[in-house]
């Protein structure tokens, strides 16, 4: 199969970037699957108590709304039928191929060949590279010396296992992140006893979760303008609570004195607020919302201990702080590899460099999207552009609105008599004897400038560098252990990051036909 644009991905991202390529005219596409349906991070998160810490009206795409929310936030399955509701109506069942597992990406002759394996196991051809894998999609496993020996069950939350019973049983928890904060008080709700294994405490804010009213519900439905309302206005929430975040002393100072004042309200014995009390700087974590966790941790129903699972010995879960402790079944509620994506390896640019290679030292990038050394690729959802304070999915599409900008400007330069004009990869495009493409697009390769990543990598490293993500006194997903430099997050607003990417007029890319010396790609950036 021969396609424009080939996306790995049908979460948020990938439905986003063939939106954008459709209502563009860019019909030469499709969309490689690793798993059996659309969704991604909300096909596989299944855990009990599985939602969304972003407003329902906001965590969604803007070409479709959807009126039909439960409550202000919105659950994981709920996400999940709402990704599929998006595939439908923008007609893209026909271009997935799910079930369909990257294998590994070449880039090749001026183009990609990509190698799959599952249900659509072959070779496809692409011109075009789009990698909408996601942040959160390999879970994290803690080297923790005789987990194998654990005598019950276990899994990471991001797996769960749906066979093994709940209620009656004594479940070990360990973290005290996001999923966990959802997970622990379901558990409790269940009949579970809980062992709450926390290395850190997190700063936690009211959730002021509720369900919407019928009528509610009907009033989004038929007046389109007051959900864009909605919409807007949360958004400018989201966009307001970026000061408090990003280390503002005075929004800072207000948002720790909410947070400790909701552990107050909620936990009312000395000795357990003190070990649920964060001992670093606002932001430096992620910010959890939860109107019910504390609650669930000081019922009798939960035993928290204030320390990492340091061992398993003789089938005892044993604390950092010496402390042993029994459980039936075993929950990893650890994480995700966010700062060493698993895709990056199965990439490989010009002059035979891997994307994993090239990010040896951490993900880099220009504009968050485009990789100097990898012609025509294109990363939704990869280096800096993670949020801690609004929705992610405003970055995404942001991106794909870059990427189709960026095709426009290699199809000018084509146009314009480009010397490394061609056709596009797709079914119908055909060279006559004089070069001239019919029936398809024109094409110039796109190399970005390896000064343009260098500089990009530069202000990102500049803005970081005060930040609670940087010296907030924690360590956080954020920040690649490797190098100690902000991978994830876009240290800005959304506001900022589509300024940003407003203002890239394609000089970021190399001029048609240049190349660069692969030593220099890969020692400049």
């Amino acid at each position: 199969m021969s396609v424009d644009v080939a996306i790995v991905g049908a979460g948020f991202a990938g439905l986003a970037m063939a939106g954008a390529l459709r209502r563009a005219g860019r019909d030469s596409f499709t969309i490689l699957e690793l798993g059996r349906s659309v969704g991604g991070t909300w096909r596989d998160n299944t855990y009990p108590g599985v939602s969304c810490d972003v407003p329902s009206h906001l965590y969604g795409l803007a070409q479709h709304p959807w009126p039909d929310w439960s409550g202000v936030y919105a659950r994981g399955d709920e996400i999940h039928r709402y990704l599929q509701h998006v595939a439908d109506a923008e007609g893209l069942r026909e271009r997935l191929r799910l079930d369909t597992a990257l294998l590994s990406a070449r880039w090749v002759d001026d183009g990609w060949t990509l190698e799959t394996g599952g249900a659509h196991a072959g070779t496809t051809r692409a011109s075009r590279l789009v990698l909408a894998c996601g942040r959160l999609t390999e879970p994290r496993i803690p080297d923790v010396p005789g987990l194998e020996t654990f005598g019950g069950p276990i899994f990471h939350s991001a797996r769960w296992d749906h066979t093994v019973p709940l209620a009656g049983t004594r479940v070990a928890v360990v973290g005290t992140g996001a999923s966990a904060a959802q997970l622990v008080p379901e558990l409790v709700r269940r009949g579970a006893e809980v062992v709450l294994f926390q290395r850190t405490p997190a700063w936690i804010v009211p959730r002021g979760a509720r369900d919407y009213t019928a009528d509610e519900r009907r009033r989004f439905a038929g007046r389109p303008d007051e959900l864009a309302a909605l919409r807007a206005r949360l958004y400018d929430e989201g966009e307001a609570r970026f000061a408090s975040r990003s280390g503002d002393a005075d929004a800072a100072a207000a948002a720790v004195a909410e947070a400790r004042a909701h552990l107050a309200r909620q936990i009312e014995d000395p000795a357990l607020r003190a070990a649920l009390t964060p001992g670093y700087a606002f932001g430096c974590k992620r910010v959890l919302l939860s109107d019910d966790f504390y609650p669930a941790v000081a019922s009798p129903a939960v035993t928290l201990e204030a320390s990492a699972l340091a061992r398993i010995d003789g089938g005892a879960l044993v604390a950092a702080s010496g402390a042993r402790h029994d459980a039936d079944l075993l929950v990893l509620a650890t994480g995700f590899t966010a700062s060493q994506q698993p895709y990056a390896d199965l990439v490989t640019g010009e002059r035979g460099v891997t994307l994993g290679e090239h990010w040896a030292s951490g993900m880099t990038s220009f504009a968050s999207t485009v990789v100097a050394g990898f012609p025509d690729l294109f990363v939704l959802n990869g280096p800096n552009a993670s949020l801690g304070h609004n929705s992610s999915v405003l970055m995404a599409e942001a991106q794909a609105e870059y990427v189709v900008r960026s095709l426009d400007v290699a199809e000018a330069r084509a146009a314009a008599g480009s010397a490394d004009e061609s056709c596009a990869a797709d079914e119908t495009g055909a060279e006559d004897r004089d070069g001239a493409c019919h029936g398809a697009r024109a094409r110039s390769v796109l190399r970005l400038d390896p000064a343009a990543e260098r500089a990009y990598t530069e202000r990102i490293d500049a803005a970081a560098a005060s930040t609670p993500w940087i010296r907030g006194g924690c360590d956080n997903w954020y920040v690649d252990e490797r190098s100690g430099r902000l991978t994830l997050l876009w240290p800005g607003t959304v506001g900022a990051f589509r300024a940003m990417l407003d203002e890239s007029d394609g000089s970021e890319f190399l001029p048609a036909g240049a190349t660069r010396d692969p030593s220099r790609v890969r020692g400049e950036t």
